[in-house]
């Protein structure tokens, strides 16, 4: 391939998006390129404030606990008030908790601001995919949930590069840069992101429509997208577990600390070289095919970690999942928007990043005691089943659900999206009585 082709197909991955999706990329950039705190937290209350591994665990997971908490608000508040205010409100509020942290020193004051970080740090998400769905084009939003990933995983390379030279400053100093970045993403947002929230339908007289409501509870009524939730918790469940089973594999077979953090930095490495290529090549495909195949990625990855026995091989297995994470995730995110009411982007957001929430809390505790008990090698037996369940599951139970989603190659905008959906519920191997009530209304 040409330089010139090289050039053409860079040109095209990143075209035709409108500006203020680029303001949202460039907040987004700048955001994690100051993720300071989640880096480095475990040595900050280890190493400087003598705090024990047990200690510093515990306090990660409150992090994803306030998650839990923080996803189903986020998205009720990307509904009810609007995106872009959530997003500058819950931004100033990570702001405030990093730089909290940079002046607190009891246990108890510690573990409190970072709970309240992880509800304002996963409250925003939901209304940066709503935004995202709003305002791009039902066929190009998988691109631009890639490049947005994209984005991120840059930026927390640079803050992982960056924190690591300027460490010697102190880690106050890095959560206070935390602080400033965030507050400059809120900064952002506030001047240049329009507010993406639909307006109000209104009938052939002008009345106003008024929309079927729609709580949390009632966006789990909806069988198809209840299903796309659970089998998301379970790859989620699989992507977590090697954060944590990874480096006590690698421990006990007595290698160094250091050569985990050469191999785990493959992931990053990957992301940031190769997720533009990735979504060219899987630009147009079935999302039922992308997901079934990025979960047997995740399965054919952490289960041959049972079988390595060098950095090498442990960094071949980190490659494979990594490639599976980059197809999964914009993915799974444009699914979710296309299942979604236009009304309700929000909350089925917030919904669906619970169980990256829930998963990032329970899947390091359960890993854990698997590696203490059984042993390593169930763990990685463990994942790959349940990523070949996965697997299955996206092909037996949302296929139909699914199936008129070609990533809007048919040129459906998204606020038409919903509509296709009416009686596909039966079609996803449930009973059409489950639909949110009031889906249909929504109006192209």
């Amino acid at each position: 391939m040409s330089i010139d082709s090289l050039r053409r197909s860079a040109r095209a991955t990143v075209s035709g998006l409108p500006q203020g999706f680029w303001w949202l990329w460039l907040s987004t950039l700048v955001n994690r390129t100051g993720a300071f705190v989640l880096t480095f937290l475990s040595l900050y209350l280890t190493v400087e404030l003598g705090h024990s591994a047990w200690f510093a665990g515990l306090v990660v997971a409150l992090h994803g606990l306030g998650g839990v908490a923080g996803s189903p608000l986020g998205g009720t508040l990307t509904d009810r008030w609007g995106r872009r205010p959530t997003m500058v409100t819950m931004h100033l509020a990570a702001a405030a908790c990093a730089a909290a942290l940079a002046v607190v020193t009891s246990a108890w004051a510690i573990a409190t601001v970072v709970l309240l970080m992880g509800v304002a740090m996963q409250a925003v998400r939901p209304s940066i995919n709503a935004t995202i769905a709003d305002m791009v084009p039902a066929h190009e939003v998988r691109r631009a949930y890639a490049l947005n990933y994209w984005a991120l995983n840059l930026g927390f390379a640079i803050a992982s590069i960056g924190g690591g030279a300027a460490i010697f400053l102190g880690y106050r100093t890095l959560f206070v840069v935390d602080a400033v970045a965030t507050v400059l993403c809120a900064v952002i947002v506030f001047l240049r992101l329009p507010e993406t929230r639909p307006e109000a339908r209104t009938d052939k007289a002008g009345e106003p429509v008024v929309e079927a409501k729609v709580s949390m509870f009632t966006v789990l009524r909806d069988a198809p997208f209840r299903t796309l939730v659970l089998l998301n918790l379970l790859v989620c469940l699989v992507f977590t577990a090697p954060w944590i089973g990874l480096p006590l594999t690698m421990a006990g077979q007595g290698l160094s600390p250091s050569s985990y953090g050469v191999v785990i930095a493959v992931n990053g490495i990957v992301i940031v070289g190769f997720q533009l290529l990735v979504n060219k090549l899987t630009d147009k495909r079935s999302p039922v095919l992308l997901l079934s195949l990025s979960s047997l990625l995740f399965a054919l990855g952490t289960g041959a970690t049972a079988l390595a026995g060098s950095p090498v091989a442990f960094a071949a297995t980190v490659v494979v999942w990594t490639v599976g994470e980059m197809i999964h995730v914009p993915t799974n995110a444009a699914a979710t928007a296309r299942l979604a009411p236009e009304h309700a982007r929000g909350r089925y957001q917030g919904v669906m990043g619970m169980s990256w929430a829930v998963a990032g809390f329970v899947a390091p505790i359960g890993a854990g005691a698997i590696v203490d008990g059984p042993g390593p090698n169930v763990l990685w037996a463990a994942t790959a089943a349940i990523g070949v369940l996965a697997a299955v599951g996206y092909t037996t139970r949302l296929r139909k659900a699914l199936a008129d989603d070609t990533s809007g190659q048919d040129g459906t905008s998204p606020q038409d999206a919903p509509q296709a959906r009416k009686g596909e519920s039966a079609d996803a191997g449930v009973s059409g009585s489950d639909a949110v009530p009031g889906q249909a209304s929504v109006s192209a």
